[in-house]
């Protein structure tokens, strides 16, 4: 006959995943001729549950290298970009309490796309985030009585007989 026990355990109970890509335009110091190189640093997110939805919350610096003054100098404009998304999850199991929000970055923020328009730097930045929430759940596990199987050793011998045993003449 099975008996059943339930173990509360911590989960994933759900996730998901999204990639977006969001559009920026810098105003550089100096009007800018081309574009050298563009690059994003400092990639901070976190995110906390909302209802039925994942909220993450983020920042970049972005950094344009460009050359002005038709092309015999350079500069570097840097700027922050802060960014929300929500990503919605549907949860395996409702969970009211004891929620754990894990946010990952797939795809590092990445500059796909920049050009000068109208002397001002439009670019455009990939990313791709994950979410998996954890949370308290249980399994019920099916649990049954095992009969003793050891076997019994019935041929015991004592120290006392093994001592007696000893070949004296075992060294010589």
């Amino acid at each position: 006959m099975n008996n059943y026990k339930e173990i509360v355990t911590k989960a994933i109970v759900g996730k998901s995943k999204k990639s977006s890509t969001d559009n920026f335009t810098i105003v550089c110091e100096n009007t800018p001729n081309t574009i050298l190189g563009c690059w994003v640093i400092n990639h901070k997110f976190n995110g906390y549950s909302s209802n039925d939805n994942i909220i993450v919350n983020g920042s970049y610096d972005v950094n344009v290298w460009y050359s002005y003054d038709n092309d015999t100098k350079t500069g570097v404009s840097k700027e922050t970009y802060t960014y929300n998304d929500t990503l919605t999850v549907n949860l395996k199991e409702n969970i009211s309490d004891g929620k754990e929000v894990i946010v990952r970055s797939l795809k590092q923020p990445t500059v796909s796309n920049v050009k000068i328009v109208n002397d001002k730097v439009e670019l455009s930045i990939d990313k791709e985030l994950a979410v998996e929430v954890v949370g308290n759940t249980k399994i019920k596990v099916s649990v049954e009585s095992i009969d003793d199987d050891y076997e019994d050793i019935t041929n015991i011998i004592s120290s006392e007989e093994e001592i007696d045993k000893v070949n004296d003449d075992y060294l010589e």
